[in-house]
């Protein structure tokens, strides 16, 4: 049971939320299980050749595995409202609808048509550079990052890391200590935060650190869809 009154302030707090256990163990394992499928994916990116770090990551084609396409659809509805409070503090006039169908048909009618859930797999030595995942001019604020493999078992080093970037100060580093089935919410692009002269936005990246050994596999949920 996903307690969503915690996840909303931790997000509020730190623009991020762990939400343990969300996939067991057979879960992770089917879904890694389908990378080297590729009939099931329209893109594949080597991250070295693009400058975004070393390891890989494939996009699901529509239509999406079950699990990821009921994930999806479950879990927006629960992010809009905090997504819409989120820009009403910082003065964005968007605004989101309920139901997540009815946002991708606002994504489509604007050209962004191609799924963005995916898979990534790193092996030793592979990390991933710190990103936002901007992929048209409708962006879902909130995002899903959901581990795969065991630390420590599967893989050791590779930690799910965020940096905060606020105002006139230096930017704050995170770690978010995920296992296996484990998912984190974390904030897309900005967030709103208090300041003593009133709500001002600080942008956020996220990245994986150099995994040490092993394999490491991540799923990641984005609920708007790319140009």
């Amino acid at each position: 049971m996903i307690d969503w009154q915690q996840v909303a302030l931790d997000l509020d707090g730190e623009g991020s939320a762990l939400i343990p256990a969300l996939l067991s163990r057979d879960e992770c394992k089917s879904l890694a299980a389908l990378y080297p499928l590729d009939p099931l994916f329209r893109s594949r990116v080597l991250m070295e050749r693009h400058g975004f770090g070393r390891g890989e990551y494939k996009y699901f084609d529509y239509p999406l595995p079950e699990r990821l396409a009921r994930l999806r659809e479950a879990m927006y509805p629960r992010l809009a409202p905090i997504a819409n409070r989120w820009n009403e503090a910082m003065g964005i006039d968007v605004r989101y609808p309920p139901r997540h169908a009815d946002f991708i048909a606002r994504c489509h009618a604007a050209g962004q048509t191609r799924p963005t859930p995916l898979l990534l797999q790193y092996g030793e030595g592979d990390y991933n550079c710190l990103h936002q995942d901007l992929y048209g001019e409708h962006v879902f604020p909130l995002q899903l990052v959901i581990l795969l493999s065991e630390p420590g078992r599967d893989f050791t080093g590779g930690e799910f890391v965020m940096t905060e970037q606020r105002p006139r100060m230096q930017s704050r580093p995170m770690v978010l200590p995920l296992r296996q089935g484990d998912a984190a919410v974390i904030a897309v692009h900005q967030r709103p935060v208090q300041g003593t002269r009133g709500i001002y936005r600080v942008n956020l990246r996220h990245g994986v650190s150099r995994v040490r050994s092993g394999q490491r596999h991540t799923a990641g949920i984005i609920f708007h869809d790319a140009a």
